[in-house]
């Protein structure tokens, strides 16, 4: 499906799209948004048990879900081989694993090796990869698209913790590497969040989001489906364009 054009879609029919961490807030909003569009959607989690209620909610056919963990490259070849066999090969991959944990910025003891190094092996590790896992059948489409969700901790500095934010700008770094180097079959770009009103990092209550959300531009957080929404632009209108990182975060970089 060789598409030298890049012009903007209507639609996603006969499109396979694989999302990392599917059955989270942000990768359930991007499910669903993509299956509207006609994409088959495949669910990569730990336990696929944990993608069936999400699997249910989807407008469409042919959906499924497959056990697979991004910080075990083994599980994401045998995940990569069960996605073209039984749906022939992704033409779309969205990196929506990961995790984190709040440490304050000034608390270096808080801020364990332990914690470090999972922070990196989901964040960064996971999405390279997957990437590496998927990429022969997203460079087989001849129109492939990766988005990585990224978050505006890769370049404001400030977030859940230091580790979070680094691995988030090596992250970026990836996006734009790998847009330059698997061009033209497959466009890789990043969306970045700021903060949004999922269960992801805890502690944030409606309070604090409340908080946060009265010092924005536009005076809300995030939802879950102000990411997906961007997600299914980057398939559909926003085509002409690869290492690009799309900020949506209700303006909360500017400061």
């Amino acid at each position: 499906m060789q598409d030298r054009t890049y012009a903007p879609l209507e639609r996603l029919d006969g499109q396979v799209a694989v999302i990392t961490g599917g059955a989270g807030a942000i990768g359930a909003a991007t499910a669903h948004r993509l299956a509207r569009l006609g994409a088959r959607v495949v669910v990569l989690q730990r336990s696929a048990a944990d993608a069936a209620q999400l699997l249910e909610q989807l407008p469409g056919e042919g959906h499924f879900a497959v056990a697979a963990s991004v910080t075990d490259s083994a599980s994401l070849e045998a995940a990569a081989a069960a996605v073209q066999e039984r749906a022939g090969g992704a033409s779309i991959l969205v990196n929506g694993a990961g995790f984190t944990k709040p440490v304050p910025a000034a608390d270096l003891d808080g801020l364990t090796d332990d914690l470090i190094d999972s922070i990196f092996a989901v964040s960064w590790r996971g999405s390279f990869a997957a990437i590496r896992a998927f990429a022969p059948q997203l460079r087989a489409s001849g129109n492939g698209l990766i988005v990585n969700v990224s978050s505006i901790a890769a370049f404001t500095g400030l977030g859940s913790n230091l580790a979070y934010a680094a691995a988030k700008a090596g992250v970026d770094a990836m996006t734009k590497a790998l847009a330059k180097t698997l061009g033209p079959d497959i466009r890789v770009v990043a969306v970045s969040p700021g903060v949004v009103d999922t269960p992801f990092v805890s502690g944030r209550d409606a309070s604090f989001n409340e908080r946060v959300g009265a010092t924005l531009p536009l005076k809300r957080v995030g939802v879950a489906d102000d990411v997906a929404a961007a997600i299914a632009a980057c398939a559909t209108t926003l085509r002409y364009a690869t290492g690009s990182i799309f900020v949506v975060d209700g303006g909360r970089h500017l400061g």
